[in-house]
């Protein structure tokens, strides 16, 4: 649906209003939120529909704002189960994983209640936890880790929440968990393969020996796969381990020589770390050549609307015109620049 305009003279109001309010920056973006609140109020939206989107507007810019200090820090998501107890293996390999990329410099981001997100939380340390947590009559309120520095904020709704605990964070691990564990890794696996998340690093952590992660994938490979509902594969853009040194190394690995992708028009522009040869990037073309819709990987210079909003100039890059149904192997691509001889060492 086309998007309404206001009268001039409304319009007029608005901008006053904002100049009054010292709103400059992307004021276009601003001024089309206030247009929408206003129409929602003229097409008579039901009061419920519009208390969802009045709260839904206020927690993300809580949110937002919670975690706009960090925003140059390398953040991990942990998800996993509320109930599980402090002495359960578990519990520790959240606490030991969460410790393990603190020391790298992470910051973990948890849904801050208790269980897996208080150990993770406890591993990390206070000062580099931030909790996203859900306002539920039956569950705790925030653990202590990161009530106590205040570096949470509460939501009402799950999707708000799920929106936070994922956008921010440039990697994610999974423990074993319940409906709503379960429910988060899905939705990161989604967000992959319709490529409407960019790439990360997804770990899923068990315990010593345990087995729940790999009862997922044998359900994932003799029902889904054989049944044509995923395509064969989809489940390798995740890491199994119960090895919490393997789930660091995949989390901070990922970003080895890998830095961002940018579309400009329907090319595909990766920055890395390192300039690749031009013999590696032969080598690319010949392995994942069937990727693209036409054309080559080939070294690029900044293109110029990247140069225009100064967007990462200092890095080179690979452009590619990628066959949109590609989009999900993405990470493949990405593990193989990560492995080029020309990649940093750490």
């Amino acid at each position: 649906m086309a998007e309404q305009s206001l009268p001039p003279a409304l319009t007029s109001e608005i901008n006053a209003v904002l100049d009054e309010a010292g709103v400059h920056a992307d004021r276009r973006l601003v001024m089309r939120m206030l247009r929408t609140a206003l129409q929602l109020g003229e097409d008579g939206t039901d009061r419920l529909d519009l208390k969802i989107a009045s709260a839904a507007l206020a927690e993300m810019r809580d949110a937002f704002r919670l975690f706009a200090p960090f925003r140059g820090v390398p953040k991990v998501t942990v998800f996993g189960s509320a109930r599980t107890r402090q002495d359960d293996p578990l519990y520790v390999q959240a606490r030991d994983v969460a410790a393990a990329l603190a020391r790298d410099g992470w910051m973990v981001v948890t849904g801050a209640g208790p269980g897996i997100m208080q150990a993770a939380a406890e591993g990390a340390g206070p000062a580099l936890s931030l909790g996203v947590s859900i306002r539920l009559p039956f569950e705790e309120r925030a653990n202590a880790v990161v009530a106590g520095q205040d570096q949470v904020v509460a939501m009402k709704y799950f999707f708000t929440r799920k929106l936070m605990l994922i956008k921010e964070s440039s990697g994610f691990l999974c423990l074993p968990g319940g409906f709503g564990t379960l429910d988060e890794m899905f939705e990161l696996l989604t967000l992959q393969q319709t490529g409407k998340a960019e790439p990360t690093p997804i770990v899923l952590l068990d315990e010593k020996g345990g087995s729940f992660w790999e009862g997922m994938r044998r359900f994932v490979d003799e029902h889904l796969a054989p049944m044509g509902v995923i395509s064969e594969g989809d489940f390798d853009r995740v890491v199994i381990t119960d090895s919490v040194e393997a789930a660091r190394a995949e989390i901070t690995g990922f970003w080895r020589n890998y830095d961002s992708l940018r579309w400009v028009g329907d090319a595909l522009v990766l920055r890395l770390r390192a300039e690749p040869t031009e013999a590696e990037v032969a080598e690319l073309n010949e392995a994942f050549g069937s990727m693209l819709s036409d054309g080559r990987i080939e070294r690029t210079p900044p293109l110029p609307p990247e140069a225009a909003d100064d967007d990462r100039l200092d890095l080179p890059r690979l452009m590619l015109h990628l066959d949109q149904r590609q989009v999900g192997n993405l990470f493949r691509l990405i593990g193989a620049i990560n492995a080029l001889p020309s990649a940093p060492t750490a």
